[in-house]
């Protein structure tokens, strides 16, 4: 298991986002190392952990709970057949691009070691937006990325540390309980029936997504 490359984005001006400065950074490229990673501040306030990482959209977007974006190169491989397009690292918007790692069935509070110094703890799984499926430009994009519910893993940062592209990624806790990014994907997204059961994993999930279990449950009274 290993980090392919760290990938980062300024931002820029576009026409298709609902972001309040009307830009956007999800046209996200690979940098040369090392580059630093840390807990960016709470949510509204801080942006991407990622050092020169631009977040655009304080409001849904960054913050501790969402510091960092990890996809995996083999399913952006998957995507790639199936778009008959390129799609570098860094295409969907990820910070890392990983290999050999099982990004979507990590579990919800499980804890990667990337290189020799950085921690950094699953709280979710990405939800696509309007931003991303003008950004590619492919018909029906959200639903078809919703469908395929994997969805790369949103990450916050438990111990700062430098990384660069080859650094090897060692899983180094897993709690005890069955809810992995995928399952969490799908209970927020084409599942909503699931979002009580991943609330064992509250603790550890990010917050959006941690309320919307918790609303649901209430609602259906459902709480585990």
């Amino acid at each position: 298991m290993k980090l392919l490359s760290v990938n980062t984005g300024l931002a820029m001006p576009v026409e298709y986002t609902d972001a309040p400065s009307g830009t956007t950074g999800i046209n996200k490229h690979p940098v040369p190392g090392p580059v630093w990673v840390t807990a960016p501040g709470t949510k509204g306030t801080g942006g991407s952990g990622v050092e020169g990482d631009n977040v655009c959209d304080l409001r849904f977007h960054g913050g501790n709970d969402r510091a960092v974006y990890a996809f995996a190169r083999e399913d952006m491989d998957v995507w790639e057949h199936e778009l008959e397009r390129t799609l570098t690292n860094g295409t969907f918007g990820e910070n890392l691009t990983t290999a050999g790692l099982d990004v979507n069935g990590a579990l919800i509070g499980e804890r990667w070691l990337v290189g020799s110094d950085l921690v950094v703890e699953v709280t979710g799984g990405r939800v696509p937006c309007r931003t991303f499926a003008a950004w590619l430009g492919e018909k029906a994009w959200v639903r078809r990325f919703t469908q395929f519910s994997r969805p790369g893993a949103l990450l916050r940062v438990i111990d700062s540390g430098r990384i660069s592209a080859g650094d090897p990624i060692r899983v180094v806790h897993r709690p005890d309980h069955d809810v992995t990014v995928a399952l969490s994907f799908r209970a927020a997204t084409l599942e909503r029936s699931l979002l009580p059961h991943i609330l064992v994993a509250a603790q550890w999930m990010e917050s959006e997504l941690l309320e919307t279990a918790r609303t649901y449950a209430e609602k259906y009274h459902a709480c585990p």
